[in-house]
C-alpha cells in the first residue's frame, strides 16, 4: 500500500479546509453558487490550458461518460451543500454532508463495484464521524430543518458518487487532464445559475481570494485527491476527506481567533484518530 497516496488525499482535504476561511475575505453579497462556479472555472480553466498545451487531451477517444458524470455530481454537491447550509446553518450542514459522505461512498462501492469495505475502514469512519459531530456540536446558528437535512444528505451522496466516478475516470485518463475537463464542465454547469456573473471576481477585494481558491483549493487539491485516489479505495478517500472540517476548525482557532470547547477538542482528537487508524491500519493490512 502506497502511504504517499494517503498523504496526497489528506493534503487535498487540508486545502479544501482553507476555503471557509478564505471566503471570509470576499464581499458578503456574492452568492455561494457564484463563488463555486468561478472557483471551478479558474481551477479547471488553468489546468485545461496546460493540458491542451501538453497535448494531454484527445477529444475523440476521451472518456466522456465518466467526465460528464463527475462534473454533474461535483456541481450538484456544491449547489446542494451551499443550499443546505442556508436552511440548517454551517455547523449542522457540514456535519450531515461531510459525515454522511463516507457511509454513502462505502455503500456505493459495495452496491455498484461489489467491493465490501473492511473492518478497519468501518472503525476509522465511525471514529471520524463521531469526531466531526463533536467538533461542531456547540457551534451556534443551527436549525434542524428537514429540507436542509435532506439537501445535506443529498450533497453527501453526490460527493460519494463524484469520488467513485473520478476513480473510474482516472483509470482511463491521466490525472491532470481529468481534473481540467471535470472542473471546466462543472463551471459551465454552475455559472448560468450563479445570478452574480463573474465581474465581481475582478474586484480587488475578491480577486486574490478567488485565485487562491481556484488554484490551490481546486487545481492543486483535486490533482492531489485524484492522484491519491488511483491507489486507494473510494470509501477510504472519502473518509480521509474528513480532514477538511478538521482543518477549517483549526484555522478558525489559530487564524481567526475562534473558540473551541473541550467537547470540540475531543472531536479533533477522534477525527485525527480515525485518520491515523485508516492510514496506518490499511497499510499494515495490505503488507500482511
Amino acid at each position: 500500500m502506497n502511504l504517499l497516496s494517503y498523504i496526497f488525499v489528506l493534503l487535498a482535504a487540508m486545502l479544501w479546509g482553507t476555503v471557509g476561511t478564505t471566503q471570509t475575505f470576499l464581499q458578503a453579497e456574492v452568492s455561494s453558487v457564484a463563488v463555486a462556479g468561478v472557483r471551478s472555472a479558474i481551477g479547471g480553466g488553468v489546468l485545461l490550458v496546460l493540458a491542451l498545451f501538453m497535448r494531454k487531451i484527445k477529444f475523440k477517444t476521451w472518456s466522456w461518460k465518466w467526465t460528464i458524470l463527475a462534473a454533474i455530481t461535483i456541481a450538484l454537491f456544491q449547489s446542494l451543500f451551499f443550499t443546505s447550509v442556508r436552511f440548517t446553518g454551517v455547523a449542522l450542514g457540514t456535519v450531515v454532508t461531510i459525515g454522511s459522505s463516507p457511509v454513502f461512498s462505502g455503500l456505493v462501492e459495495w452496491a455498484i463495484w461489489k467491493r465490501k469495505p473492511n473492518g478497519i475502514w468501518a472503525i476509522a469512519t465511525a471514529l471520524a464521524i463521531i469526531g466531526c459531530v463533536l467538533l461542531f456540536v456547540n457551534r451556534g446558528g443551527a436549525s434542524v430543518n428537514p429540507l436542509g437535512i435532506l439537501l445535506a444528505l443529498c450533497a453527501g451522496l453526490m460527493f460519494a458518487l463524484y469520488t467513485n466516478c473520478s476513480k473510474q475516470l482516472t483509470e482511463k485518463e491521466e490525472t491532470l487532464p481529468a481534473v481540467a475537463m471535470t472542473f471546466t464542465l462543472c463551471a459551465l454547469l454552475l455559472l448560468p445559475f450563479s445570478g452574480d456573473g463573474v465581474i465581481w471576481a475582478f474586484d480587488n477585494q475578491n480577486l486574490f481570494p478567488m485565485i487562491f481558491m481556484g488554484l490551490a483549493a481546486t487545481s492543486v487539491a483535486y490533482l492531489l485527491f485524484l492522484g491519491g485516489l488511483e491507489k486507494i479505495s473510494s470509501s477510504s478517500a472519502v473518509t480521509l476527506s474528513l480532514a477538511e472540517p478538521l482543518t477549517a476548525a483549526l484555522l478558525g482557532v489559530f487564524l481567526v481567533g475562534e473558540y473551541l470547547s473541550p467537547t470540540s477538542w475531543v472531536g479533533v482528537v477522534l477525527l485525527l484518530g480515525g485518520i491515523i487508524v485508516l492510514t496506518l491500519g490499511s497499510r499494515k493490512t495490505r503488507e500482511e
